[in-house]
């Protein structure tokens, strides 16, 4: 399978639901070297060979600065209730797509490389199982995930995790070694940020 075929058939999923109550203000919006943080989540995820992208937000969440929502590869759906957890974010995102093999990363991890994107993509096309980068020993982001599992994960408890509804389903993710600490990057607080661009 070429790098095409495995491209047209993945979606990244995104869940961007969050309150970001540590954070102390809209997060997805912080400026990171000029563009706002959900941007370069996005700009990974596309740049890394994804079909589509779908972003799930809360009601009425506001994102109009991130210019990549406008993207046609880019789909933007809601959760009617975050509360629930990341994984309902995930599921929302699931029942509004189809593909071939997903990719889940968290919107507030705007330091993956894209090349590491494409390897998950790549690994999940080929294994036809889940996928988890790792770098030096820790399991980072973003999970490749088969669409034989979508209806498997949609089925489970939405209160739970997606490490949860994937043991149900009895799969136990293939890890990868990648060279990309982004993996394990996320931005909880400000200091998150330091020494990232941030303005």
């Amino acid at each position: 399978m070429s790098l095409d075929q495995v491209s047209a058939q993945s979606v990244a999923i995104v869940p961007a639901a969050g309150r970001s109550k540590r954070f102390g203000g809209v997060k997805l919006l912080a400026d990171i070297s000029g563009e706002p943080l959900l941007h370069h989540t996005l700009r990974c995820l596309l740049d890394g060979g994804v079909s589509r992208v779908v972003v799930v937000v809360a009601p009425a969440a506001q994102l109009a600065p991130v210019r990549l929502l406008a993207d046609p590869r880019v789909t933007v759906v809601t959760n009617p209730d975050p509360s629930r957890g990341m994984f309902s974010s995930i599921q929302a995102g699931l029942t509004s797509a189809s593909g071939e093999r997903f990719v889940v990363l968290p919107a507030d991890m705007p330091f993956v490389q894209s090349d590491t994107v494409a390897a998950v993509l790549s690994e999940t096309a080929h294994r036809d199982t889940a996928v988890v980068p790792v770098y030096r020993g820790q399991r980072g982001h973003p999970l490749g995930v088969p669409g034989r599992l979508r209806d498997g994960l949609l089925a489970a408890d939405p209160r739970g995790s997606l490490k949860e509804a994937l043991a149900a389903t009895k799969v136990t993710p293939v890890a990868i070694d990648v060279d990309d600490p982004g993996v394990l990057r996320d931005v909880d607080v400000q200091e998150d940020l330091e020494g990232s661009g941030s303005g």
